[in-house]
């Protein structure tokens, strides 16, 4: 049912999505850079209308069931809408920043928990868990399920600074969560980290989340090469793979594809593109808040300070760029499916989206 529900929309949307498009100006809108800029004589082209209601959304993604999943932090929830615009539901989750899919459908959720005891209420980060295939794919019955902080454990309860701002997942269904904090001099469980999830089963067949490990071999406070130093998202790829795409804040590389390697002598993560392509440069992005990929692998990277979305291939080449103050206002989050670009523009509140002109009959 949920299968030919979700085949109708996306039909629906392609016609609709089509027959309303507004192109912009391209002096004002196209930001080139590095003199890339256009690709050929195309440009983006955006498309109407926006799609509003949101309270400076800070993620979104368009999920395995092809649903999208918007992250409205301020209005604490999580809002689940058709690729026609059509809002289907919502669930109250506090201050959400960061969401993802698995391949059983949950939905994966950073954001806050109020924990009281003894009559004092404290705020943790926090990430949850939902099961939409329970409840028939209503988001609004979902339970969030708690996985962090571990409320059972006085060492998650003594660090309410920690915050979880990114989650990515594989195709086996297990998980990485990346982590901020101020507490960084550990060299076990430093606060700026990423931590690894699998799902298991227990002796009669209930999965559960289990933590495997912090990921080793990343430095907390490095400003190179695997770091750790104030994730800002983790993006996997479409494809069986444990690479990633980790952004940062404080890095000379804020953008970084992490390859995972295997080798005698060696197994842990890489970066797959060279230092020194355009993807690679140093201090190239502001501030970049999350990445997407599409199915050849392209990488898109929404950059809140420099209010802009950076489009690159496989290689680290830059393909083109656009954006500034006149189109968004510190964008937080990018994806694209069918041959569509989603960009949430958080302090607009809303979700614009674009197609390339070649794309237009």
């Amino acid at each position: 049912m949920i299968k030919k529900f979700t085949t109708y929309l996306i039909l629906a949307a392609i016609i609709f999505l089509f027959s309303c498009t507004d192109k912009f100006d391209p002096n004002l809108d196209v930001m080139p850079t590095g003199g890339t800029g256009n690709i050929g004589d195309t440009v983006y082209v955006q498309l109407s209308p926006d799609w509003t209601g949101f309270n400076e959304p800070k993620d979104m993604i368009i999920g395995k069931d092809n649903f999208l999943y918007i992250a409205d932090t301020e209005n604490d929830r999580v809002v689940m809408m058709d690729i026609s615009g059509a809002v289907i539901g919502s669930i109250n989750i506090k201050k959400p920043v960061a969401i993802e899919q698995d391949y059983r459908l949950n939905l994966i959720v950073c954001g806050k928990y109020d924990y009281t005891k003894d009559g004092i209420t404290t705020t943790f980060g926090a990430v949850y868990k939902l099961n939409l295939f329970e409840v028939d794919h209503d988001i609004t019955a979902a339970v969030p399920k708690l996985i962090l902080p571990d409320t059972t454990k006085l060492s998650d309860l003594s660090r309410p600074s920690r915050q979880y701002t990114g989650v990515c997942v594989f195709a086996d269904n297990s998980y990485y969560i990346g982590r901020t904090g101020p507490s960084n001099s550990s060299a076990i469980s430093p606060d700026n980290a990423i931590m690894h999830y699998q799902v298991l089963k227990d002796s009669i067949g209930n999965r559960y989340d289990s933590f495997k490990e912090i990921l080793p071999r990343f430095e907390p406070l490095g400003t190179g090469i695997r770091s750790t130093n104030e994730i800002s998202s983790l993006t996997s790829f479409n494809f069986p793979t444990r690479d990633f795409i980790v952004t940062l804040e404080t890095n000379s590389f804020k953008s970084q594809w992490l390859q995972f390697v295997r080798t005698a002598d060696f197994e842990g993560y890489e970066t797959r593109i060279e230092v020194g392509r355009e993807f690679m440069l140093p201090n190239k992005f502001g501030k970049p808040e999350d990445a997407a990929v599409d199915n050849a692998n392209n990488i898109y990277i929404a950059d809140s300070q420099k209010d802009s979305v950076f489009i690159f291939n496989s290689f680290g080449d830059e393909l083109q760029s656009f954006g500034g103050s006149e189109l968004f206002d510190s964008p937080h989050a990018v994806a694209f499916f069918d041959k569509t670009l989603y960009v949430l523009d958080t302090k607009n509140d809303r979700i614009v989206r674009f197609i390339l002109s070649t794309e237009i009959e």
